[in-house]
C-alpha cells in the first residue's frame, strides 16, 4: 500500500497531466454539460449489489447531444475486505458535434475494482481501476484501460450525511488497448484525460447533490464541461 504523502503526490501529478494540444473536433470554446444519476445499493447485509449511472452529455448547455450513456453492473464485496468488485454493462449512443443528426452506438461490458480509503478525518480518498471491452459501431471491437483517483474534502463535518459541504476532485486516465480499429485507420494509445473540481452538498444520508466542472482532453481536442449529478445510495 501507498503511504498517505505517495497517494497525495500521485493524485496531484495526474491532476496536472492535461497538456496534449488539440489538433480537430468539436469548438473547444464552448462550454458543454453533462447531468448525471448515481446509484448504488446492497442486497441486506449480504456481500452483493448494483450500481449504475445514467448520463445525458451535451457539446452546449443541453441541446446538442454528445452522448447518451446507460450503464449498470452487479457488484462483490468480499467480507472483511475494504474493496468492492464491478462487473457490469453500457449502452453509449454518441452524437455528431453540431447540426448534423448522425449518431453512434456503442455496447461496453466492463470490470472495476473500488478502493475507497479516509485519511484522518475529512479526506476522503478512492482509487478505480476499470477495465472495458467496446464494440462501436463501425470498428473492430477493442479494449480499454482506465484509473480514476477521486478526493471528497468534507468541510463542515468529518462524516459524508445530511447538511456535509464538501469539496470534490478526480482526474481520470483512459489507455487504448489496441490502436487499429478497423480498415486502415488507428487510433491514438492515449484516448484522453478529465480533471474535475466541484462542490457536493448532502440533501440526506443517502443523497448527494454536486456542481463543477471538467476539462476533458482528448489526442485530438481539449473542451469544458459543466456538470450537475445526484449521487444516490438506497
Amino acid at each position: 500500500m501507498f503511504d498517505m504523502r505517495k497517494q497525495f503526490y500521485l493524485f496531484f501529478i495526474l491532476l496536472l497531466s492535461t497538456t496534449l494540444t488539440a489538433q480537430s473536433g468539436p469548438d473547444e470554446d464552448q462550454l458543454g454539460s453533462w447531468y448525471m444519476y448515481i446509484f448504488n445499493t446492497t442486497f441486506g447485509d449480504g456481500p452483493f449489489g448494483v450500481q449504475g449511472d445514467l448520463q445525458y452529455r451535451a457539446w452546449d448547455a443541453g441541446g446538442d447531444m454528445e452522448q447518451l450513456l446507460l450503464r449498470g453492473g452487479v457488484t462483490y464485496r468480499p467480507e472483511d475486505a475494504n474493496i468492492l468488485f464491478t462487473l457490469g454493462y453500457g449502452n453509449i449512443t454518441t452524437g455528431a458535434f453540431g447540426d448534423s443528426d448522425a449518431t453512434t452506438g456503442e455496447s461496453r461490458i466492463y470490470q472495476e475494482a473500488l478502493l475507497p480509503q479516509k485519511l484522518g478525518k475529512r479526506f476522503m480518498l478512492t482509487h478505480r481501476f476499470r477495465y472495458e471491452q467496446r464494440w462501436v459501431e463501425g470498428q473492430d471491437t477493442r479494449t480499454r484501460y482506465r484509473y480514476n483517483i477521486f478526493l471528497n474534502v468534507l468541510l463542515n463535518d468529518t462524516e459524508m450525511k445530511k447538511k456535509t459541504l464538501y469539496l470534490a476532485l478526480y482526474n481520470e486516465i483512459f489507455i487504448n488497448g489496441q490502436t487499429d480499429i478497423g480498415n486502415g485507420r488507428e487510433v491514438e494509445r492515449f484516448d484522453r484525460n478529465r480533471t474535475y473540481l466541484g462542490l457536493g452538498y448532502g440533501l440526506s444520508d443517502n443523497l448527494r447533490v454536486q456542481v463543477g466542472w471538467m476539462k476533458q482532453t482528448t489526442a485530438n481536442w481539449g473542451k469544458g464541461q459543466t456538470q450537475l449529478s445526484l449521487h444516490h445510495k438506497f
